[in-house]
């Protein structure tokens, strides 16, 4: 019996060995995507940037439509974007940000509004399906999302908000602000807001702002409309109305393509730790079935080493007894 809980042990103890190695393997794998994540955010917020400050400039003289701009007091039909992985072995990634979806739209359909979903992600279209929401379309999401798959997915909401189908659209992703801090984030996607934009964050604190040369603070004193010597003024062409056409789809594939690459970065970080988890809970397991089977194998030496000293024992004793008879026919003889 002893001989058998044994090798169950070992058996066990090489399954684990074999899970730690791959574990480990998909940490590996996943701090190096990681880094290259980080790269790809970096390269894609100067255009965000660009995009959404002439935007803001274009609907700031009050000739763009309204819109456009803001937040919705009470819209009634809204589109929400719920961006999660293609796979699992990531900790509680997809579950924090399907749950933050799934609370948004019970919450609004408490208060009248109705939900278009689109899910991006293949554990987002099984979540919602086995809760009953349809999705209005449902995208992949790969290790490396591509400008292409922001444009397909704009196109899902971004038509229909022009066409005033849609009130407002909202994105539940991942914000990725550094390797250590990831935050489930439900952000407004459009209209455009500027304080809450995608690329808001980025904006240099009052104090953390380069001092203005001489001419621009007299300016900035004399009011907004003076201009300091050399400072001029941007003039856009076409109209608004044409203007905003254009630019809205655009920022919307910005912003979805920037979404897309910090909740690549985030599920990485994430596996990167559950990975790491995994492969110290491995080692832990295999340190605490190698005590189990060094105290079974003490068992089974202990249980050994008395059944021979038994056997021993026995067999003296039975060597007394058969010479004991013969002892006492020797002295009858004498």
């Amino acid at each position: 019996m002893a001989g058998g809980q044994e090798r169950i042990l070992r058996r066990r103890i090489r399954s684990v060995e074999a899970t730690k190695k791959i574990t480990r393997a998909m940490e590996l794998i996943a701090a190096s995507q990681m880094v290259r994540a980080q790269s790809r955010i970096a390269g894609s917020r100067p255009y965000l940037e660009g995009i959404e400050r002439v935007l803001t400039d274009v609907v700031a003289d009050g000739s763009a439509p309204g819109r456009l701009l803001g937040v919705p007091e009470s819209p009634s039909q809204v589109g929400v974007i719920a961006v999660v992985s293609d796979r699992g072995l990531c900790g509680g990634y997809n579950a924090f940000v399907l749950r933050a979806a799934e609370r948004l739209m019970r919450t609004g359909e408490q208060a009248g509004r109705r939900y278009r979903l689109v899910g991006v992600g293949r554990k987002a279209a099984g979540y919602f399906r086995f809760r009953g929401r349809e999705l209005d379309a449902a995208f992949p999401m790969g290790d490396r999302p591509s400008y292409e798959e922001a444009r397909r997915l704009a196109a899902t909401v971004v038509p229909a908000f022009m066409r005033g189908e849609l009130d407002m659209v909202q994105l539940v992703s991942t914000r990725f602000i550094s390797a250590g801090s990831q935050v489930v984030e439900i952000r407004q996607l459009l209209p455009l807001d500027p304080d809450r934009s995608p690329a808001a964050h980025l904006r240099p604190s009052p104090a953390a702002q380069v001092p203005r040369p001489a001419g621009e603070e007299e300016a900035a004193a004399a009011g907004p409309g003076s201009l300091a010597p050399g400072q001029g003024y941007f003039e856009y062409e076409p109209e608004p109305d044409e203007l905003l056409s254009l630019l809205v789809p655009r920022y919307a594939e910005a912003a979805l393509y920037g979404a897309l690459l910090e909740a690549s970065a985030s599920e990485h970080v994430a596996r990167q730790r559950a990975m790491s988890a995994a492969t110290e809970n491995a080692d832990d397991l295999i340190t605490t079935l190698r005590r189990v089977m060094n105290r079974a194998r003490q068992d089974a030496i202990t249980t050994e080493i008395m059944e021979i000293v038994g056997g021993a024992e026995a067999l003296r004793q039975g060597g007394e007894r058969d010479t004991a008879p013969q002892l006492e026919e020797i002295e009858e003889f004498a």
